[in-house]
């Protein structure tokens, strides 16, 4: 089935059962951005419906060239479902991507691995509450990794994500999740663990390799943030007192086949594949603050897996560590200034440039994180490469 086939049945269905079930539901009040709930006559289910994208206009320019490469798209087309289903200690979430850039990242698309189909499922969750403060996790979605990959891409303080979570990060995968939270007087404690297939979203064929095993360890010693705002970009809430989240994470990928573990090219090699992340977030009365740092290596190997005739590496998994810090100010006018330094120092075998990127942004937020319009200037510096420049502007539309 083609894209655009895949495509059109897909909304065509939800449509459709859209219009059969508003009937025999009832409609809660809601607002923009907040999507459109139901909930069953008999309280049995309910369903909350989000549509989302992002308009993107992106051009770069080469030092020592003349010439300006620009493109239009549509960066990211979603539809997202989430609600309760029997009770409410069982909710589940669902989210499908439909644009070319959502269908096709992370390897995608035409590999049998994937059954040569589109990737459009993002998440697919069900999330059942055990206790007040431990939940269960069954299905496809995020893992509990670095703090700016689990932000969904609708709440950055940038255009897009830093150049560490390009590299290295953790990203979608189909397993099972433990989630704790509890309070020591003021201060807030989460611990996260996750065993998943390690391939990453919408993988068809048997385990390629072995498991991959996460563990996360927050810490936010002054208390939580408002509106979840630990895992929101920019201080929307504006936050009244001090608030900080510290964390650690640890992610071991046995025999990872993919070369960015979830993400990335299937390999005709496996390596183990060990990274750790540390990152933090700090939010008071409009400024915020956060900062990361991943080291990804081969434990006791190289991540190379195969070199050309003339000795330059053919195949290889992406090692090395980076470091990301931002900060951004949020004015009583709902204008946004925020700057940002990346780093990614890859392992010298592999044969990766480093490369170092410095990044201005301005975004002006219309109704918070539903919808507003960001734009950013970047200095890219890549071994081996000129300089380069970069300016985006988006809009982003939450409904």
């Amino acid at each position: 089935m083609t894209i655009k086939l895949t495509r059109v049945v897909c909304l065509l269905s939800m449509a459709l059962f859209f219009v059969y079930d508003a009937q025999a539901q009832s409609l809660n009040k809601t607002k923009f951005g907040k999507g459109l709930q139901f909930v069953a006559e008999d309280s049995s289910f309910s369903l909350k419906f989000g549509i989302r994208f992002q308009t993107l206009y992106q051009g770069v320019h080469t030092r020592g060239t003349k010439g300006w490469d620009d493109r239009f798209l549509i960066r990211r087309a979603r539809l997202k479902f989430d609600g309760f289903a029997f009770t409410p200690r069982l909710v589940y979430k669902i989210e499908l991507g439909l644009s070319n850039s959502d269908i096709g990242a992370g390897g995608g698309g035409d590999i049998s691995q994937t059954n040569d189909a589109d990737n459009i499922i993002l998440d697919a969750v069900a999330k059942y509450q055990l206790t007040p403060t431990l939940w269960v996790w069954v299905g496809q979605t995020k893992l509990p990794g670095n703090r700016e990959r689990v932000i969904s891409s609708q709440k950055l303080q940038f255009v897009d994500r830093s150049l560490l979570n390009a590299q290295i990060n953790l990203d979608r995968d189909a397993g099972f999740q433990l989630r704790h939270e509890h309070a020591l007087g003021t201060v807030l404690l989460r611990e996260m663990a996750s065993i998943s297939m390690g391939e990453g979203r919408d993988i068809t064929v048997n385990n390629a390799g072995g498991y991959d095993y996460t563990g996360r360890v927050e810490i936010l010693p002054l208390g939580e943030f408002k509106g979840d705002g630990d895992y929101v970009g920019g201080d929307i809430e504006r936050e009244e007192t001090p608030k900080l989240a510290l964390a650690v994470s640890y992610d071991f990928n046995n025999n990872a086949s993919r070369s960015r573990g979830q993400l990335g090219s299937f390999l005709s090699g496996q390596r183990n594949l060990s990274t750790w992340f540390a990152d933090a977030m700090f939010k008071y009365k409009g400024f915020s603050a956060m900062g990361e740092y991943a080291d990804r290596k081969v434990p006791n190997g190289t991540p190379v897996i195969s070199y050309k005739p003339d000795g330059t590496v053919d195949e290889t998994f992406v090692t090395g560590k980076a470091l990301n810090l931002q900060a951004g100010y949020l004015l009583p006018s709902d204008w946004e200034l925020a700057g940002r330094y990346s780093i990614f120092d890859p392992t010298a075998v592999t044969g990766i440039g480093a490369q170092k990127q410095y990044t201005a942004g301005v975004s002006k937020y219309i109704v918070d994180h539903s919808l507003k319009v960001q734009s950013d200037l970047t200095l890219i510096k890549e071994q081996g490469r000129n300089d380069r420049i970069q300016f985006r502007m988006q809009m982003d539309i939450a409904l």
